[in-house]
């Protein structure tokens, strides 16, 4: 497994743009495809999106296409979610989470502790 440390949420208004990290320790962090999960009060985790080993592939939620970007860098064992055009209904926390391509909970099996965004309108 590896671990994983989430950074960047915090507080923005409506329109604006937030970059979440999340670092990853060990050396196998490119033989994972990286996701960012989040869950909303009284809300099931939901998939953000997904970015596959080498960077190639993405996925993106029919909610956030369009206005977040996914990444990974390899070489800094990190991956990020750059937000932008953040509404009030993008409030949440995010999860960062390690594992095989896929968009349910189950094919991730490392998760970070959680980032809090919240948007006010």
């Amino acid at each position: 497994q590896v671990q994983l440390v989430e950074s960047g949420g915090g507080l923005v208004q409506a329109g604006g743009s937030l970059r979440l990290s999340c670092a990853a320790s060990g050396r196998t962090f490119s033989s994972y495809a990286m996701a960012w999960f989040r869950q909303a009060p009284g809300k099931e985790r939901a998939i953000v999106s997904v970015i596959n080993r080498s960077g190639s592939r993405t996925y993106y939620a029919d909610s956030v296409k369009g206005r977040f970007t996914i990444s990974r860098d390899n070489a800094k064992t990190t991956v990020y979610l750059q937000m932008n055009t953040l509404k009030p209904e993008d409030t949440a926390v995010y999860y960062c989470a390690a594992g095989r391509w896929g968009v349910d909970p189950d094919a991730f099996g490392s998760w970070g502790q959680g980032t809090q965004v919240t948007v006010s309108s």
